[in-house]
C-alpha cells in the first residue's frame, strides 16, 4: 500500500519542509472531506488522491518558493479567492502558527470551509463570504496582512486590484499562476503602479509532475493602496487598470 500522502511528504521536502506525520493525517483528513463535500458542492474539478495532493496540496506549497520568510511565527495571512482552502488552508496546514483569513465569495465553498476548519480543529482562522472588492473596504481586514496569496484568481491587473488593497505596505502578495509567460506581467505595469506594488520575484515551479508552466509572482506592496481601489463589483473586470 503506498504511503499515505507520499507524494506530497515527497514534494514537500523538495521545497525543504519537512511535513510531520500528524501535518499528513491532517492533509490526509482534507483530502476526504474534499472528496466527500465535492459530491455535492463542486468545489474541484481535481478529485484523484495522487492529483490533489500534487496539484492542489503541493502546488499550493510552491507559494514557499518566493515567500518562506513571510510564514514565519505569528504573521497574517489571507487568500483571496480561497475556493476549497487552495492554498490558504494548506499553508495554515503546513505553518501551524500562522493566522488566516479566508475570503471567498461562494456559499457553499464557505459552508465547506467553515467545516473542514471545525474538522481539523483549526485556530486562529476567519473565513469571511463576501466578494473582495467590498470585504477590502472592511476596517479589519484593509492594509491589515504581512502576506496576501492568490491562485489562478484571475489576469493579473485585476487580481492585483482584489488582493494588493488586503496588504500591509512592507508586505507581500504572492499570486500561483499558470502558464509562464512575461506579457501578462508587463500588463500589470499600470496596476502596479496605481495599486503601490512592485514585481519582486517570479519563480518558475520545477517540482516532479508539477512542471506544466506554473510560475510564482512576488509583489511587494511599496505604498497603501489609493482609497478609491478596489472599485465596484463588475468595474475592473471590464475596464482593467
Amino acid at each position: 500500500m503506498p504511503e499515505r500522502m507520499g507524494l506530497l511528504k515527497k514534494g514537500a521536502s523538495q521545497l525543504g519542509l519537512a511535513l510531520s506525520d500528524e501535518q499528513l493525517e491532517q492533509f490526509e483528513v482534507y483530502f476526504h472531506e474534499l472528496a466527500d463535500w465535492n459530491r455535492r458542492a463542486n468545489l474541484t474539478a481535481i478529485i484523484e488522491y495522487e492529483d490533489v495532493q500534487v496539484k492542489h496540496f503541493l502546488d499550493s506549497l510552491t507559494v514557499c518558493l518566493t515567500a518562506r520568510e513571510h510564514l514565519a511565527g505569528q504573521v497574517r495571512v489571507i487568500d483571496v479567492g480561497a475556493g476549497a482552502g487552495l492554498p490558504g488552508l494548506v499553508l495554515k496546514l503546513a505553518f501551524p502558527e500562522i493566522e488566516l483569513a479566508l475570503v471567498e465569495s461562494v456559499g457553499k465553498k464557505t459552508a465547506f470551509l467553515e467545516h473542514i476548519v471545525a474538522t481539523l480543529g483549526l485556530e486562529e482562522v476567519t473565513v469571511h463570504t463576501g466578494r473582495a472588492e467590498d470585504l477590502a473596504r472592511e476596517e479589519d481586514l484593509r492594509d491589515a496582512f504581512d502576506l496576501v496569496v492568490v491562485r489562478a484568481l484571475a489576469k493579473l491587473p485585476l487580481l492585483l486590484e482584489f488582493s494588493l488593497p488586503f496588504c500591509k505596505t512592507g508586505g507581500r502578495l504572492v499570486a500561483l499562476k499558470h502558464g509562464g509567460d512575461w506579457s501578462e506581467q508587463e500588463s500589470a505595469a499600470n496596476a502596479l503602479k496605481e495599486l503601490g506594488g512592485h514585481i519582486e520575484r517570479v519563480s518558475t515551479v520545477l517540482l516532479e509532475r508539477l512542471t506544466d508552466n506554473r510560475i510564482v509572482i512576488s509583489v511587494e506592496k511599496t505604498m497603501p493602496t489609493p482609497e478609491r481601489y478596489p472599485r465596484g463589483v463588475g468595474i475592473p473586470g471590464k475596464r482593467p487598470l
